[in-house]
This record gives C-alpha cells, structure tokens and sequence, in this order.
C-alpha cells in the first residue's frame, strides 16, 4: 500500500516525509481493517514531525483524523460490519486496567497508545484499530467533512467541557485553526458569545463569518470581560493575556500538546478564583458525546483538500497557518 512515511523527525521545510510502499498491515483478532478515504491534517502532526513530541515510534505513518471504510473484520469482532463508515481518532486503545482507565480518563492511561504517534496512522492506504475504539461517522457529514471532527472536534469539545462553559456565556478563542472553527460552532448553539483572537487577515475574516461577536488580536482588549477561554495556539506568551482578560473565577483552558514557555507574570493575573486547566488527548466518551451533536448542529467544517503526495507541502502551510480551517488529504 502506499503510505507517508516519517523516519527521523525534521523541519518540515526539509521534507522528511516519503510516500512509500509498505506492507498492507497484519489484522489482529478484535481490530478491523480499514480502507481510507481521507485523512485530517493536525497541528499535532507539525509537532510529531518537527521532533517536537517525545518517544514516537519510528518509524511511523502520522495522522490520527482518518475517515474509511471497514474491508475485514478480525476475530472476536462484531461491532461493525464490512462497508460500514467509520473513523479513527487520536486515541488508539488504552489499557482498561490502571486507575486512570477505571476512573474513566483512559485519555490520560500511561500505557495508552495514539494513532500516528505510537502506532501507525492513516497517511496511509489501510489502517487497523481495536473496534472498541473506532467512531461511527454520522450521515450528515462527507468524508472529508467529518475528519477534522476526529481530533479537532472531539478535543475542542473536550477543552469547551473542561472550560466549564455555560450556556450564554462570553468564551473567548485564541488562534482560529481547526478546533477553533468548529468550537465556535459549538458554542454558538449553545448561546454562548465568541470573542476570537487571532493574527492573519484571512482568518479575523473567517471568524467574522462564522459569526464571531468580536474579532482582534491576543494583545488587543476585549470589549468585555470574559468567562471561559480555550488556547489553541501553541504559544505559552498569550496565557498572562488571556488570564488578563478574564472575569474573576473565570477559566482558562490551554488545548495544546506542545507549547512554548509560559513567561513569568504577576500573580493578580490568577489571583481571584480564575483556574487554569490543560486538556490531554480525548476519550471515547468525549467522541460518543461530541459526534451526534455536530451532526445535530451541524457544525460546518471548513476544508482544503489535497492529494496525499502533498502530505510535506501541506504541514508547511500549516507552519505558515496558511490553511483557512482545516487541511484533509485525499487518499482514495
């Protein structure tokens, strides 16, 4: 099969993924074999590929938003049939034995494994996973509609849960990507207000599309206070920002697996009850919760599709943040 391979992480501008042909992967008793259509392009990706996230497997296939259909099932498997649609998130398999598992944070299990990260992803023709870990694709949604789902929503649903927000609330948005798009979405139905703080013209304009009621940058005063805010950006300077901008008792929440130092800040800006929180990986519940209320919304995903050769090109404009929503590769 034909497949983006990551054998020693590099800058992206140095091109260190290789389309390749491997071995079709072995299917093991209670997996499913899946052929992919399509595959989300994550910011978490830049990270794994640019060395920036410790002990990957290498080497590996990236990608952890993979949207395909089910070819064969192994044994001991009957939750899905062959020919049904299903996705593969970011979450793998946990271990359903350590007191994280038990305590229903499987997202933070030690022995967890992570699709595209410690296992083989979905930049890939084929691609297997446990079928207790697989995600049914609502109809409402095309394939390339629904892989951005798969990581940037199902976490985005995450940190706006752990952001405690409350319905018609103001939340506030740092960095307007992926999850930011559809968080807004999301929070909108929910009557919330969305304050959007973000650099690039292209996307302050996206966000006034979508609805945003207030769009300027991480340095700029909001026109109110705000309640909740969720980072996406990976870029420690904006916390004391952010907490400055909040309400007393307010809470911040930091959606990033890899971020630049937090400088240091005077201790007012936390003083007053405001928490800060960060969100780790997501759940299967989080996916069972977060995938019909999108289809129920629907939330819109905004996408630029590509071709999977394309695969270094793309994460360079991601770099750039020069991809206006979200980034899908194309693989069949």
């Amino acid at each position: 099969m034909k497949a983006q391979i990551l054998r020693q992480p590099a800058s992206i501008e140095a091109n260190p993924l290789h389309l390749q042909d491997v071995p079709q992967p072995v299917l093991r008793p209670g997996h499913i074999l899946i052929q992919v259509s399509v595959c989300g392009v994550c910011h978490t990706d830049l990270h794994l590929v640019e060395g920036e996230l410790p002990n990957p497997k290498l080497p590996i296939i990236p990608g952890h938003e993979v949207v395909g259909q089910v070819v064969e099932n192994g044994d001991h498997t009957s939750r899905f049939q062959v020919g049904d649609r299903v996705g593969v998130p970011w979450l793998h398999e946990s271990c359903q034995g350590c007191a994280y598992c038990e305590m229903g944070r499987e997202n933070l299990c030690d022995d967890a494994d992570f699709t595209g990260y410690t296992v083989n992803g979905g930049y890939a023709e084929y691609i297997t996973v446990p079928e207790a870990y697989a995600v049914p694709i609502p109809d409402h949604f095309a394939d390339e509609e629904a892989a951005p789902l798969l990581c940037a929503g199902i976490v985005g649903y995450r940190s706006l849960r752990l952001s405690d927000l409350q319905p018609g609330e103001r939340l506030g948005i740092y960095g307007f990507g992926a999850s930011g798009h559809i968080c807004l979405q999301v929070a909108q139905h929910w009557g919330c207000e969305v304050y959007v703080f973000i650099r690039g013209e292209a996307h302050k304009r996206h966000a006034h599309y979508l609805g945003a009621a207030w769009v300027g940058e991480a340095q700029d005063e909001p026109p109110q206070p705000l309640d909740r805010s969720i980072i996406f950006a990976p870029a420690g300077w904006i916390v004391p920002l952010a907490l400055g901008h909040l309400r007393k008792a307010g809470t911040l929440c930091i959606n990033a697996i890899h971020m630049s130092d937090i400088p240091q800040m005077p201790y007012h800006l936390l003083w007053n009850e405001r928490t800060i929180r960060t969100v780790a990986n997501a759940t299967r519940r989080d996916a069972e919760a977060f995938m019909p209320l999108a289809a129920e919304i629907p939330v819109h995903t905004d996408t630029e599709v590509f071709d999977l050769d394309a695969a270094n090109h793309v994460l360079q404009k991601m770099k750039r943040s020069d991809i206006n929503g979200a980034a899908v590769l194309k693989i069949r």
